[in-house]
């Protein structure tokens, strides 16, 4: 049977929903976070490794590294936005501005795509993107022929897009149940 490991940094939002689903699972976690194991609501160390002992603080505090190290590691990159607060755009445009509003999600979608060539999925959450998703990871699977998958998650900060958090967190309890 094919399983899944989680990959994130432990930012609020997204990141914290994707640690909190797979605790909640049981499915294994790892990430890297940054120096001191900052996040916007731990700033003071150690941070949010008090709370996530399988997370590893990089040497640098700038998030960037974080994130770079996090998709390097990882097989695919899984990114979830809310739904667009920009209006009837296209799909593809709201993704878009959806991802720029965010520059840490923005980073990371590019890393991933431009950088390290990743399989890399953006998702606006809705109930039917779910099977959506479990289809994406079982032909990332299958293409890359892989018994384990080591998903990078990620997305906006809580502060960044209100909600995201929850949102996050009732989604990936579907897909990966």
């Amino acid at each position: 049977m094919a399983t899944i490991v989680i990959r994130t940094g432990g930012q609020t939002g997204v990141d914290r929903a994707a640690l909190d689903v797979a605790v909640t699972l049981g499915i294994p976690y790892l990430g890297w976070c940054p120096q001191g194991g900052w996040a916007e609501d731990y700033p003071q160390p150690p941070g949010v490794l008090a709370i996530y002992p399988q997370l590893v603080a990089t040497p640098s505090a700038n998030p960037q590294q974080r994130t770079t190290w996090n998709v390097r590691d990882s097989h695919a990159t899984l990114i979830l936005i809310s739904e667009s607060p920009f209006g009837s755009m296209s799909s593809d445009a709201t993704s878009e501005q959806a991802l720029r509003s965010s520059p840490g999600t923005w980073f990371t979608y590019r890393t991933a795509s431009l950088v390290f060539l990743r399989p890399c999925l953006v998702l606006v959450l809705t109930a039917a993107a779910v099977d959506s998703c479990k289809q994406w990871q079982q032909d990332v699977r299958n293409r890359l022929k892989l018994k384990t998958l080591i998903l990078n998650i990620a997305g906006p900060r809580e502060s960044e897009q209100p909600g995201i958090y929850r949102q996050a967190q009732q989604f990936l309890s579907h897909v990966l149940a």
